[in-house]
């Protein structure tokens, strides 16, 4: 069985295959047009002082300043750790042209020149850098559910996230904490990683839930945190049967959230054995870029945490 088979089946779970799970949205750039437009008038990112509907415009203006970069559709750009706004403009920016985001795990990290990664540069102020540019952008490619958009670059490997195991990772965490419109939460992550593209960028608009810092009902940090206060999260997996109720466990190949105590959240499952993680479901990666990572048994990806 080659290994295209193998993580088609890892990705299966029960009898759902990949992408018959119903996500009402047909790609990461179409949230923006579904929920933005629709409560426009609203403020999903309230700490910027932006409406949706403005939040929408930005991102149009930088889909044409990243044109006028050289940017196409389906590229490969690093978005390097900048402040929140910036990022989420740029990840939004280039979804909405059809490209593909790379986040870096450390700035110096080795980047694979088969990706063929391309950097831009802002300057001083990004947003009177976009400013000038027209509030439309007409796209010329829309990727599909099963495209990768997102590349999380790691010392040791490049793992590809589709928007179909993004959106379906984002459901089930609203899912796990019953997350509903109007709820506000905050997360303190850096925006250099796949968690912060699904807990910071994704959820907020996926639930239309308003991201704040200022008096939030759930706060996501990897600092201590009262569960009365919200959730810790967690990349040590192989400790999740002393995880507390609101701890959360992260993994990138499961695209971010992979369990809320020790509960797969839905569409997931996995076995700790020892050091290994066995892992199946939709939000799971759609592979490496570097071969001979990956490794599976009786329909589980193995990953191994040393």
């Amino acid at each position: 069985m080659n290994l295209e088979t193998q993580l088609y089946k890892a990705q299966t779970i029960g009898n759902i295959e990949p992408i018959e799970y119903m996500i009402p949205y047909p790609g990461t750039q179409a949230i923006i047009e579904g929920q933005i437009i629709k409560f426009g008038e609203k403020s999903i990112f309230s700490d910027y002082n932006l409406k949706n509907i403005e939040f929408y415009q930005l991102i149009q203006k930088m889909a044409n300043w990243l044109t006028e970069q050289g940017i196409n559709p389906k590229d490969n750009v690093i978005i390097e750790e900048n402040s929140s706004l910036q990022s989420l403009l740029l990840l939004y920016g280039l979804w909405h042209m059809g490209a593909k985001g790379i986040f870096l795990e450390k700035s110096n990290v080795k980047i694979n020149k088969k990706l063929g990664a391309k950097r831009i540069k802002f300057g001083i102020d990004f947003k009177k850098a976009i400013l000038s540019y027209s509030p439309v952008f007409i796209p010329k490619y829309k990727a599909l559910l099963d495209e990768t958009a997102v590349i999380m670059i790691t010392e040791d490997k490049s793992i590809f996230l589709s928007h179909y195991s993004l959106l379906v990772n984002a459901n089930s965490i609203q899912k796990a904490l019953d997350l509903r419109s109007g709820m506000n939460f905050y997360c303190d992550l850096k925006a250099n990683s796949t968690f912060w593209v699904v807990i910071c960028a994704i959820l907020p608009i996926y639930t239309m839930c308003p991201f704040t810092k200022k008096d939030p009902h759930y706060t996501f940090t990897y600092d201590e945190i009262d569960q009365k206060r919200g959730y810790r999260l967690r990349k040590d997996w192989e400790n999740i049967e002393n995880f507390k109720v609101n701890d959360i466990a992260l993994c990138k190949e499961n695209s971010a959230v992979l369990a809320v105590k020790n509960n797969p959240i839905h569409l997931t499952d996995f076995v700790v054995k020892k050091n290994e993680l066995w892992i199946k479901g939709h939000s799971l990666m759609s592979g490496y870029l570097e071969e001979g990572l990956m490794s599976f048994q009786d329909n589980y990806l193995i990953i191994n945490n040393q």
